[in-house]
């Protein structure tokens, strides 16, 4: 018997309809009052809810029973389905009204659902399906090992309510950039202007940020992105002048090349079937106008100095992610750069021809905390490809120019799946993000033979075609592979590239089964300031991370560093180094806010903030403990 509330003004014709086959008890607050009549009076009229109903739930493994209320949601009926089964995941759990996969929704996209809102009822069926999870290379494995089918399906992508859109966070760098015009000022032309000095005409007045001439005439061949952006607004603006809802559009448009689930082309959706409407359009590859970043900044020579001392020191290479900030670039039209002031050494496998690193990392959301701390986020990565030329100069072989490569297909599609991952909020997309200001920087032999830094973004068609499975990297370095489509497994548009053959006529080749990587590449500047001033003003450098047999981190060495200080001053330029702070935060020693606020004095260089820090009971425990550690021990 199912209990059910009872009250005043629903039609009784629909009660008696739901009530067929059941019977009901009467309940006020938890007293019992009696049974609900089978059949009503014609003059009675109640409204009822369901408190509890019973469903049944079908998979492969069999059928059960579980209990739910009308506001449980299919989170609930996959956690009671799960205890029923006996099963622990519930992840790849999909729900639906008939046996089909296809029919099937999966969990996530049903989580917050409601039974009522899902038109339920009590002894209704659904059916249970478990998904196959997409199988990743591990790197012990191999890529000809049997795997689960992967297809290149995806939902349509998110959109954000445009009212929304203006609440988006952007960084504060593209804050600043919009409220400045970006209009390139020019002096009265002598040969040309025939005005006075408070005039203005064609060949003095101010040009657009975005003007083609001027980027040509400075060699800027990627134009910043808000000059990109202020050029779609004014396109719209022009197309459109009269029509308000368009003005108010966002101009910029995410790429994505996944096959769209689900479609109302009134077909079975992929991989059953596919029409124009889901389908997406082939690809034409050509240079990316714009970059994110104009240019990299690394705040002192140091950083590459210490970074370079691993492979000096053992011949392999190494890799570590860049932490800084974006400041507006003044050489480049309403440009952005990354100004980077730590490079961080995740735990890697490091050979002389490679390294291998596993993603996510474990320490990740700890160190960009410490990195958020101070100010500072991740900009970027960079990773060593160097070898010695044997001459005894202390030159290295050029591996990397016009006639080989600049970076590889494994290399950008590192630098797409990095980049994926570190999307740039805007509140010009519909999606709330497009592309990402993270960069890829590559010490490598030059022309000459020295050791160079070189800078890169890999371009957005990039990032989409990676992220929808289109594209893998080849043997060969400076080509990238297009994967074969497979039917009802993996739908492959058609990729085409343009390049000038030998007559200067432009010519358009199908990339079958490969095209050059350089239609994927953004360069991007980098170099020192003229003028250094770190944030870290630590003069020796505290040992740095994941570096085994060559340098370690204990509490010896940090005790052994601020043994000397004597004063608030001198503590907090011992402690300005990054990785000493990495260490600190690792330790445990200190809660979240006294770190947070250790932080921002030493940031600030702030001796008052710090000398109340130095009276908390966190601190006084580091001093305790690196007091200890400082004593020389006793031999047994």
């Amino acid at each position: 018997m199912i209990s059910c509330k009872i009250s005043v003004g629903s039609d009784i014709q629909q009660v008696e309809r739901d009530l067929e086959h059941r019977d009901f008890q009467i309940l006020n607050g938890s007293a019992e009052i009696g049974t609900l009549p089978r059949k009503l009076h014609p003059f009675t009229s109640i409204n009822f809810t369901l408190i509890s109903m019973l469903l049944r739930v079908r998979s492969k493994d069999g059928t059960v029973r579980i209990t739910v209320d009308g506001a449980d949601t299919f989170k609930d009926i996959a956690d009671k389905t799960a205890a029923a089964f006996n099963v622990t995941d519930t992840s790849n759990m999909a729900f639906g009204k008939g046996p089909s996969p296809q029919e099937a929704a999966p969990l996530p996209q049903l989580a917050h659902q409601t039974v009522n809102s899902a038109g339920l009822k009590h002894g209704d069926m659904i059916h249970l399906v478990f998904l196959e999870t997409p199988h990743l290379h591990t790197p012990g494995e191999h890529a000809d090992e049997p795997q689960a089918t992967v297809t290149n399906a995806g939902p349509a992508q998110e959109f954000v309510d445009i009212d929304e859109l203006k609440t988006i966070q952007q960084d504060p760098v593209d804050d600043l950039l919009e409220k400045q015009d970006g209009l390139i000022a020019r002096s009265r032309d002598s040969n040309f202007c025939r005005h006075g000095t408070n005039a203005m005409c064609d060949y003095c007045m101010p040009l657009e940020p975005y003007d083609q001439k001027y980027l040509e005439q400075n060699k800027i061949k990627h134009m910043s992105f808000h000059a990109h952006l202020r050029q779609l607004n004014a396109a719209q603006q022009s197309k459109a002048a009269s029509s308000t809802i368009t003005k108010q559009l966002p101009p910029l448009e995410e790429q994505n090349y996944k096959v769209r689930v689900p479609c109302s082309g009134g077909h079975a959706p992929w991989p059953e079937g596919i029409c124009t409407k889901c389908q997406p359009s082939a690809i034409t590859l050509q240079s990316q106008p714009f970059r994110l970043v104009d240019h990299i900044e690394f705040s002192s020579a140091s950083l590459i100095d210490n970074f370079i001392h691993y492979w000096r020191a053992t011949g392999c290479q190494r890799l570590g992610y860049l932490y800084g900030r974006y400041e507006p670039y003044t050489e480049v039209p309403l440009g952005i750069k990354a100004v980077v002031e730590a490079i961080y050494e995740p735990p890697q496998e490091d050979h002389m021809d490679g390294l291998a690193l596993s993603l996510p990392w474990q320490e990740e959301n700890s160190i960009n905390q410490v990195a958020a701390a101070c100010g500072l986020q991740p900009v970027g990565m960079i990773f060593t490809d160097l070898l010695d030329d044997g001459t005894g100069k202390g030159t290295v072989v050029t591996k990397r120019h016009v006639d080989s490569f600049f970076l590889s297909s494994l290399e950008c599609s590192f630098a797409a799946e990095m980049q994926r991952l570190h999307p740039n909020r805007s509140r010009y997309s519909p999606t709330g993000k497009f592309g990402s200001k993270f960069v890829t920087c590559i010490i490598s032999g030059d022309e000459q033979g020295g050791i160079g830094v070189s800078g890169y973004q890999v371009s957005n068609t990039m990032v989409a075609m990676q992220e929808a499975g289109i594209v893998e990297p080849s043997m060969k370095p400076s080509v990238m592979l297009v994967k074969e489509g497979i039917p009802h497994q993996r739908y492959v548009p058609e990729v085409f590239y343009k390049y000038k053959n030998k007559y200067g006529v432009a010519v358009q080749e199908p990339a079958k089964p490969t095209f050059p990587v350089e239609y994927l590449l953004v360069n991007v500047t980098n170099g020192f300031p003229q003028n250094p001033s770190p944030a870290f003003a630590s003069v020796v450098p505290f040992p740095i991370e994941n570096r085994a047999g060559l340098e370690t981190q204990n509490l010896g060495k940090l005790s052994q560093r601020l043994s000397s200080c004597n004063s608030s001053a001198e503590y907090l330029t011992a402690l300005s180094d990054f990785h000493l702070l990495c260490f600190i935060r690792s330790s445990g020693l200190l809660s979240t806010e006294e770190f947070t606020a250790l932080c921002r004095a030493i940031m600030q260089h702030d001796v008052d903030t710090f000398t109340s820090i130095q009276q908390s009971n966190g601190w006084k425990t580091l001093e305790t403990v690196l007091r200890e550690s400082g004593k020389p021990k006793k031999k047994l």
